[in-house]
């Protein structure tokens, strides 16, 4: 039985590929050879996000490449890269949790309450909570509720006020980790056999192996089967 071909615009351009693939395997299908963009191919990365729209519909939608599947006549193209603000900071040397974030991305202050956020977002979340919550100070929640992000950026190219709430949550996570969240004790008992130099013959061995040796230590490794 024949594959039925459906017609698609990629960067302006018509192509007609096989119906039941997602954006991903089309491009590859229309002779795209992905270099950048790419990433996990499992929608975990984020690496991908690509703005397209469809017959009939005003709305621009946005989608993960490897995740989102084509549709007939749909216009696509991608966006490797999105050119947002990214703050520097020394967790050594921040100061109040609100005061530092205010000072790092301003911008924050200018949340309209839009909700475009959530509506764009491949994971479900909700930025404009986590963005609520990390302007109160409440860094745990903020934390938790942003820790599904794969940091796509397709947040940041539609707000309307200009945030890039990813990599606010990012310094968010980052902070909480390190300055708030209580440290157990078998992580502490790590860093420190890390530290101390207990594990630095093993990793040396482990350098020095050909890859045959590291294909079989691979493979008859313990873990845990699922």
């Amino acid at each position: 039985m024949a594959e039925t071909l459906i017609p698609i615009y990629i960067m302006g351009k018509r192509y007609e590929v096989p119906e039941g693939l997602t954006i991903m395997k089309a491009l590859e299908w229309a002779g795209y050879q992905l270099i950048r963009g790419c990433g996990c191919r499992g929608g975990f990365c984020g690496a991908c996000a690509t703005v397209y729209r469809v017959p009939g519909d005003y709305r621009l939608k946005v989608g993960l490449a490897c995740q989102t599947p084509i549709v007939p006549d749909m216009y696509l193209t991608e966006l490797p890269f999105f050119p947002a603000n990214k703050a520097l900071y020394d967790l050594d040397q921040v100061g109040d949790r609100v005061d530092t974030l205010l000072e790092l991305y301003p911008e924050v202050a200018r949340c309209l309450g839009c909700n475009t956020c959530t509506k764009v977002c491949p994971q479900k979340l909700k930025p404009i909570d986590y963005i609520a919550a990390a302007l109160r100070g409440d860094f745990p929640r903020a934390a938790d509720l942003s820790f599904d992000c794969i940091m796509c950026g397709l947040c940041a190219a539609r707000c309307p006020g200009e945030l890039v709430p990813y990599n606010v949550a990012l310094f968010v996570r980052r902070y909480y980790s390190k300055l708030i969240r209580i440290k157990p004790q078998h992580l502490k008992d790590r860093v420190a056999e890390i530290t101390g130099g207990q594990h630095d013959q093993a990793l040396a061995d482990i350098a020095a192996m050909d890859e045959e040796a590291l294909k079989k230590i691979y493979v008859e490794r313990d873990f845990e089967k699922l």
